[in-house]
């Protein structure tokens, strides 16, 4: 009922917005567009190493994949991960060709028996072994009888083949990949050989930032001589302003209103009747459940509850309720509500532990028990009498002794309400007092049952209006977004000024790509992206977006191109480098020459101590990871002194104060053999990112989607 009136309330606003929107489509040229009505044929979304991807062919697999997946993903993120796919496949597609890898039915069946469509019951034999000739015998039904099951498995056997082709090409670069037992030697000592070290070290950090001076054009400098580390795909800046449909003080003092006047009995004349007739209210009316069905957005919730499972605010105030009582209006969440007491059960809820000691031919007992009933029953009174002694811990009971799943948690069943649990076990947990212990039989065997706590439970109906923007709240905010829109379009250079004119508050968004889809503050935004990019927008553009519960309008404040990046995007990356180069040619300089202690007596530092260094394990206590450092303490002998060494934290001078060698082995074929497992597991991902990388790939689908 209340949901309806909404609805009906926001009739107006939905034809404007639908007029606007149609206006918008017209004027904004789409019917003269040379792809209205569908793409050119034979159109392609990719391009890889020169082979074309057709746009159809992508989206039957983007349709099957999100069939596959449902609604927990996105479009865009079925896109990519269908595009990832279709890169793979054709990527190490070429791989297969080239070196005639194929795959044979047998070879299917092979692969079968080691994954898991093995353990599907239709391709096994009675003995629950995977069976090739069930499996062929099935496939074959499917193809005849069942042709939807059929076209599954083709595309099952497809993906498959795949699988099967790649391993057989990732097990082929595997044979290659070996270690020397040299190398299993050298990875022994770079481990376990170990240094101690005295050390002075003038952090960069003693020269501040101030003082470098990085003019724009050493920048662009740097970024020339270092063009792989700075490039950029094609990206954009936006701000915004999100005008949110949300309801105001007054739509929440009017809901509040209209559930209070729920509350008591009303007059309405009836035309049939031509009488004026009594409405009950919530107070009074004798059938709760109908009269929720009309007033209410929830209807009426029968289950008896304990305290912990009513709304947290209110729970004591709702517990505390007489039968028939009534608390509220009250605020919970969006919603405001008015709670009646129904009926309530003391003790309705039983927190209970027991120790299961079923026996052999129980009628639902565990086939694998093996004791008879006699057994079992002197066990459970055995029990029973320990678990009645002073001192004893019910829940080490039952960990140790308890056939039920229950004993890993110390046989503890939780919470339950009359009638959950068998008879025998339900009669002895209702009809005693908290901490009894006591004996039943039940169908699973004999139970030692401790009852732990009882709690009232209680039955409450509930009328909940939720709290939503009236119609004249939604048509101001439409009227808010249209002129500040306007206004910003005549003026876009006022954009931010106009915004804290009018108390809206401007979110900036860095660096989107053009096939981003959510923005901070505003997910699933796809058509905002792809204006952004559209060749007809330009820096400075001005456009407002329908989104689900409100309205962004939207500036477009930054392009970049693809390539290398300007010196002034690449400032934030570039500055911290160039300092650091020339701090720490300053240190070199000032330090030249100087020994330990004078370095550490001229820059107000003391020479400290590091031992048990490893080069697998180059960090430096007080100092952080230093791999160059310790690197270059390995290969000095004990009692050298270094010179200056460049880290990653500050300029160091080190002396070697002992070096001890690891104990020799009689064979190091273990550490051999981990390197050569190390790098095989590495192959996969290792090999196929480095084919990745050196395809030519075109992307095209910013285009389509």
């Amino acid at each position: 009922m209340a949901v309806l009136e909404n609805i009906r309330k926001r009739t107006t606003v939905l034809i404007l917005i639908i007029g606007l929107a149609l206006f918008a489509f017209v004027i904004s040229g789409v019917f003269t567009s040379s792809n209205f009505g569908g793409d050119k044929v034979g159109s392609s979304v990719a391009e890889i190493n020169g082979e074309d991807i057709s746009i159809d062919e992508f989206r039957q697999e983007v349709e099957v994949a999100s069939n596959r997946i449902g609604p927990t993903a996105s479009n865009m993120q079925v896109v990519n991960q269908v595009w990832e796919n279709k890169i793979r496949k054709t990527i190490l597609g070429e791989q297969f060709e080239d070196l005639g890898i194929g795959i044979e039915q047998d070879q299917i069946v092979d692969f079968l028996r080691t994954t898991g469509y093995a353990q599907n019951p239709q391709f096994q034999d009675q003995n629950g072994q995977f069976d090739a000739n069930m499996f062929k015998q099935t496939v074959a039904d499917w193809k005849v009888n069942n042709p939807a099951q059929y076209e599954a498995w083709l595309q099952t056997e497809a993906e498959i083949v795949q699988l099967a082709k790649e391993q057989t090409y990732f097990n082929m670069v595997k044979a290659g990949v070996g270690a020397t037992l040299k190398e299993g030697e050298l990875d022994y000592k770079l481990a376990n050989e170990k240094m101690d070290i005295k050390y002075v070290r003038v952090p960069y950090t003693s020269i501040p930032d101030s003082t470098i001076t990085v003019t724009k054009s050493e920048i662009a400098d740097y970024v020339s001589k270092h063009k792989e580390e700075y490039k950029q795909d094609p990206a954009r800046d936006l701000q915004y302003v999100f005008f949110q449909e949300k309801p105001s003080e007054a739509d929440e003092a009017a809901i509040k209103e209209e559930i209070t006047k729920l509350l008591d009995d009303t007059i309405e004349y009836n035309s049939q009747t031509d009488r004026n007739d009594t409405i009950r209210g919530f107070r009074n009316t004798k059938d709760v459940a109908a009269f929720l069905d009309r007033y209410s957005d929830t209807k009426f919730d029968t289950i008896f509850k304990a305290k912990k499972n009513l709304p947290s605010s209110v729970a004591d105030t709702l517990m505390s309720l007489n039968i028939g009582q009534i608390y509220g209006p009250y605020k919970d969440g969006d919603s405001y509500k008015i709670s009646k007491m129904i009926a309530r059960k003391p003790n309705g809820s039983v927190k209970a532990s027991h120790i299961l000691l079923a026996y052999e031919g129980a009628t639902r007992a565990n086939p694998e028990v093996k004791r008879t009933k006699e057994e079992a029953e002197a066990k459970a009174k055995e029990l029973l009498r320990e678990a009645k002694k002073s001192g004893v811990v019910f829940s080490t009971l039952a960990r140790d002794n308890s056939d039920g799943p229950s004993a890993p948690n110390g046989g503890d069943l939780g919470y339950f309400q009359r009638g959950v649990m068998v008879p025998a076990f339900n009669d002895f947990a209702f009809g005693n007092s908290e901490g009894s212990i006591g004996m039943v039989e039940t169908d699973f065997g004999f139970h030692v049952i401790k009852i732990d706590d009882k709690e009232d439970v209680v039955q409450i109906a509930t009328v909940s209006r939720e709290i939503v923007a009236s119609e004249e709240t939604i048509n101001t905010l439409f009227t808010n977004a249209t002129k500040f829109e306007m206004e910003t379009t005549d003026d876009e250079s006022a954009f931010s000024t106009l915004a804290k004119e009018g108390n809206y508050v401007v979110r900036p968004v860095n660096k989107i790509k053009a096939l981003d889809e959510n923005l901070p503050g505003l997910p699933n935004q796809r058509n905002i992206v792809q204006w952004a990019f559209n060749g007809d927008t330009e820096v400075g553009d001005i456009k407002r977006f329908n989104i689900n519960n409100g309205y962004a309008v939207v500036q477009l404040t930054g392009s970049y191109a693809e390539g290398v990046m300007s010196a002034e995007d690449a400032s934030v990356l570039v500055l911290p480098k160039i300092r650091k180069e020339r701090k720490a040619a300053k240190i070199i300089a000032a330090n030249k020459g100087k020994d330990m202690s004078a370095i550490a007596s001229d820059n107000g530092v003391s020479v400290s101590n590091a031992s048990a260094l490893t080069v697998k394990s180059p960090t430096i206590p007080g100092a952080g990871s230093e791999p160059v450092v310790v690197g270059t303490a390995y290969g000095m002998a004990e009692g050298a002194t270094s010179g200056l060494i460049e880290g990653n934290t500050g300029i160091f001078k080190i002396e070697i104060v002992k070096k001890t060698e690891a104990p020799k082995l009689d064979n190091y074929s273990v550490y051999a053999n981990a390197l050569k497992t190390g790098a095989a597991a590495r192959v996969n991902t290792a090999v196929y990112n480095a084919l990745k990388e050196g395809a030519e790939i075109e992307d095209k689908r910013a285009t389509f989607y």
